[in-house]
């Protein structure tokens, strides 16, 4: 049977192993370093998490490991139960469990996330991102409403399209953000820090976007294929209408959406070419 693979924080029972039995021996960040480099072997992970064990357990950690894949997660935790691993004494390896009845929100990963997913099943050359649309909207409530101009927070949006040559298909995906300004906050410099950050995390939110209409799909045979949920409307009906939505409903600063995870700031130079080309047109 084929697995789907969703750009999404993984949160489901079977991708989910808890590992105990952990020696008290090594501090939590080495254990937290093995344990990557052992169940790594079997699949790409989201997470590796070390905890000490309760106070009224013998001293030791306990760790919990999540996958993408169930496969993956099931075939380590066959493969690692039992076993000594990288200590002396042999570890316990179980899958998760949770109650059927108990409902999870469903975070979408975030862009840096969505990237490495992608990277790990189509390869860093199979697919591809580009930029359709950035734009800043700054100032354009007030132009509409004419009002007087006044200090406003840097506010940006963007679309762009991810692409999948193997499988012909191409996903597009919007983004705003915006950065507000402090009273405290003068100067050329930290305005220019500020737009910089705004279109940096509406580009990343744009792509995470896209990411969301596409899932993996692992056949038995390891072969990958690609399902692509096509939206009603085409890309340029979606911009004009979040910029329509943007002018009738002010966003307030920091009201990014509540279900998106928190983007990592760590890897903005990684878009910053294409970034960079944005600017020029």
């Amino acid at each position: 049977m084929a697995e789907l693979i969703s750009f999404v924080v993984p949160t489901q029972s079977d991708k989910v192993l808890l590992v105990w039995e952990l020696s008290a021996g090594p501090p939590a960040e080495a254990l937290s370093h093995s344990l990557s480099t052992v169940f790594s072997q079997f699949g790409l992970l989201y997470s590796v998490r070390v905890f000490p064990n309760a106070a009224v357990a013998r001293p030791g950690f306990y760790a919990i490991i999540k996958f993408y894949s169930s496969r993956d997660a099931q075939r380590a935790q066959k493969a690692c139960d039992g076993e000594p691993l990288f200590q002396t004494s042999p570890v316990k390896v179980r899958l998760g469990t949770r109650h059927k009845a108990l409902q999870h929100q469903t975070f979408a990963l975030n862009s840096s996330r969505c990237q490495e997913l992608a990277n790990y099943y189509f390869g860093f050359n199979g697919w591809s991102k580009r930029i359709v649309k950035l734009q800043e909207l700054s100032g354009l409530e007030d132009a509409t409403l004419a009002m007087p101009m006044q200090k406003q927070n840097p506010q940006f949006f963007c679309a762009v399209e991810v692409v999948l040559p193997s499988y012909g298909c191409r996903s597009p995906g919007v983004g705003i953000s915006e950065e507000p300004l402090h009273q405290l906050e003068e100067g050329q410099s930290s305005l220019l820090t500020k737009r910089k950050t705004a279109q940096k995390l509406a580009f990343q939110a744009a792509l995470s976007d896209a990411f969301q209409r596409l899932t993996i799909v692992v056949l038995e045979s390891g072969r990958i294929a690609v399902e692509y949920r096509a939206m009603e409307e085409d890309l340029d009906a979606r911009i004009e209408e979040e910029l329509q939505n943007l002018i009738q409903v002010r966003c307030f600063p920091g009201s990014q959406p509540s279900q998106r995870e928190e983007e990592c700031l760590s890897d903005f130079s990684l878009e910053e070419e294409d970034l960079k080309l944005c600017e020029l047109h």
